[in-house]
């Protein structure tokens, strides 16, 4: 397996419109996870980076809605593996295909993880590795082109990373049975993807896991109390003799 850390740097998109057919691909994931924002209850919800900023969250019961990205029309300006914000203040995070185009995923799922309330939900998207999106990366056009220039996760890797993390994959699906590639119209193939949703479901070319924040409470423990031990001598046949106090104080007298 090859390490999550890259040095290199690789053309992150801005815009949904950035990949092709990125308007098919963000109402996809909208409707995926629409039904799930119901469930994030709080005060505060945010949306880690330029994609997840477009996604419509309107459904979500959570009004005060925060937008961090490394751009000027973000309404925090932030790198989102460095998020300015105290521990366990967001009742709710949202990630859409920024795993792929960081340096190190792992420390921004950490991040997410630091600052969600014990509780709290995530909902992350990404492009399935083993899927026809994921093997149209071996053709040559397609290695310096979004979106198969970023680094492809797959699902049970991202899951390792969340259970490590302390956190609980409530949901995940799959979606998307086509490669993506500019040119094709994709309700050409409506039947062929219903085919492949139906009887080859894990090679969707995106998948949306949710996944929520799980804290252990801490019980202490309390000192368990002894009884006194009993004295027993260590040689057999020798006893105790019981004296009262009195009787051996007024002995040592007379013997003085």
């Amino acid at each position: 397996m090859k390490p999550a850390l890259s040095l290199q740097n690789t053309i992150q998109p801005h815009s949904w419109y950035d990949f092709p057919h990125g308007e098919y691909l963000k109402q996809e994931i909208e409707q995926i996870f629409t039904p799930w924002l119901n469930r994030i209850f709080g005060y505060h919800l945010l949306k880690i980076g330029e994609l997840s900023a477009e996604l419509d969250t309107s459904a979500c019961v959570i009004k005060h809605q925060v937008n961090v990205a490394n751009s000027s029309k973000a309404g925090v300006r932030a790198h989102i593996d460095e998020l300015p914000f105290s521990e366990q203040t967001v009742d709710g995070c949202i990630l859409s295909h920024g795993l792929e185009y960081l340096t190190d995923p792992h420390h921004c799922l950490r991040e997410v993880h630091r600052v969600l309330m014990p509780g709290g939900y995530l909902v992350l998207s990404g492009f399935n590795p083993f899927s026809f999106c994921g093997l149209a990366r071996i053709l040559p056009f397609a290695k310096q082109k979004l979106p198969w220039n970023g680094r492809f996760f797959t699902p049970a890797r991202v899951k390792d990373w969340l259970h490590l993390l302390g956190f609980e994959v409530v949901f995940e699906e799959r979606a998307i049975y086509s490669s993506l590639a500019r040119g094709k119209r994709l309700s050409r193939f409506a039947a062929w993807q219903s085919f492949c949703q139906h009887y080859l479901k894990p090679t969707g070319s995106v998948y949306v896991i949710v996944a929520r924040k799980r804290v252990a409470p801490l019980t202490p423990i309390k000192p368990k109390w002894h009884a006194r031990p009993q004295f027993n001598p260590a040689v057999r046949g020798v006893g105790l003799r019981s004296t009262p106090r009195n009787a051996s104080i007024s002995s040592k007298r007379e013997s003085s």
